[in-house]
């Protein structure tokens, strides 16, 4: 294959590449998770943020030259990228650069769409002078190689690519499909359709957009200055800029796949509490798809200086209670003492008191359970203080009168929902 035989092609153009991630949206589906900071800042995984996946794809894949435009609540995702994404050199051309909205002097607004917010940025990324604009989505969960898919875009000629997966038909219908042709131009394009398109030769699967899109920079200049001057657009790529493209330009799908063995990579979006909390959970197994200890491809993120983490035993009325964690992982600065933590995930700093269990559970930075505490199937949000002697997830009829209950029975826990002012966004 010529990309195989040729590293060198690939490099040249992952360095005239100019990456935009978008990371100005609220991300409503995850209820009062982002109350209080926008979607991409979310925590993820024991240690890490949502948006620290396309940034480390970037680093990666040899992309260094980085934009974050940010709108929504967005001072902890400005905090974390200063502090972890700080390492890049500015007299090697290497930077990643916040980007907040523009507001432009004809329509002082925020970004309307996903398309606009590229647009309004468009002065930004001319003085960068890309030929290629790589745009992805700050919020989704995946690992890969953008500069295999860059070098496709190259050789196939394309004035757009859109990277895409395999998706069965039920679950599409939550995402754009694309409709493609036998060589992979994509023929129509369909936002959040009740019949999607199936994939070519396999009527069970239809080809979902990952949101992830490669430009030729004069082309998304134009089709961006169309559709800013198109009275009803919603200023969205899905909606918008991708459908019009189709018909006016060559649009090539590119379908991620394992470069050996073929196979479809892990790729999830994390939009909602119940997907969330099952990313979450698909970790803590003995083989999960995504492997985050992988040192090849390793997820860079900013990390606090913490102490490792501690169990206790404990000593009450003669009995002592182990400290304890069960198919479960743990980070920095956690303390579990005279408790028993089953087949969990906790961020860093949380603290268990005596006599508490928490199980099939995710717990975010900071968290405080205090003794006799039972936790089931739950999110807790960051800085909780969790009161002695509280239930959460046992009895889901009761906890829907105080708490977030996800449609399939995850219970969200936040501050404000105890009473309790917040303290902990970072």
């Amino acid at each position: 294959m010529f990309l195989e035989r040729n590293p060198r092609f690939v490099s040249r153009l992952t360095r005239d590449t100019l990456a935009l991630i978008l990371a100005g949206g609220r991300g409503g589906r995850l209820a009062n998770l982002t109350d209080w900071r926008t979607k991409p800042s979310v925590p993820f995984g024991g240690k890490f943020r949502l948006i620290d996946f396309p940034l480390s794809n970037c680093i990666n894949s040899g992309i260094r030259r980085i934009q974050v435009l940010t709108q929504y609540k967005a001072h902890s995702l400005i905090q974390h990228v200063q502090r972890g994404w700080g390492f890049l050199r500015g007299e090697f051309g290497e930077f990643v650069e916040l980007v907040p909205a523009q507001q432009r002097l004809d329509k002082p607004l925020w970004y309307a769409g996903t398309a606009d917010a590229v647009y309004q940025s468009i002065d930004i990324i001319q003085a960068h002078d890309p030929k290629y604009v790589l745009v992805l989505a700050g919020d989704h969960v995946y690992k890969m190689d953008y500069g295999t898919m860059i070098a496709r875009h190259v050789e196939s000629g394309a004035d757009m690519t859109v990277g895409c997966v395999e998706t069965p038909m039920e679950r599409a219908k939550a995402f754009g499909v694309m409709e493609v042709d036998s060589d992979g131009r994509v023929l129509n394009f369909q936002e959040k359709p009740d019949q999607p398109a199936p994939v070519p030769g396999n009527p069970d699967m239809a080809l979902v957009s990952m949101g992830i899109y490669i430009f030729n920079k004069d082309f998304l200049f134009y089709a961006l200055r169309e559709d800013a001057e198109r009275e009803g657009s919603s200023r969205d790529f899905g909606r918008d800029v991708i459908p019009r493209a189709i018909q006016n330009a060559r649009v090539v799908a590119y379908p991620f796949r394992d470069p050996h063995s073929g196979h479809q990579p892990y790729w999830r979006d994390v939009g909602t509490v119940d997907a969330f909390f099952e990313a979450n959970q698909e970790l803590i197994g003995a083989n999960p798809d995504l492997d985050i200890y992988d040192e090849e491809w390793p997820i860079w993120t900013y990390q606090a200086q913490l102490p490792p983490a501690k169990f206790i035993n404990v000593q009450t009325e003669g009995v002592e209670l182990p400290g304890m964690a069960l198919d479960s992982m743990v980070s920095g600065g956690d303390i579990i003492a005279g408790s028993l933590v089953k087949h969990s995930l906790l961020f860093s700093q949380v603290e268990v008191h005596p006599n508490s269990l928490v199980e099939d559970s995710v717990i975010l930075p900071a968290v405080k359970i205090g003794q006799g505490v039972r936790i089931r199937r739950a999110v807790i949000d960051e800085g909780c203080r969790i009161p002695n002697g509280m239930v959460i997830g046992y009895d889901l009829g009761q906890d829907c009168r105080h708490y977030y209950v996800s449609p399939k029975g995850v219970v969200l826990v936040t501050p404000e929902m105890l009473g309790q002012e917040v303290t902990h966004v970072r």
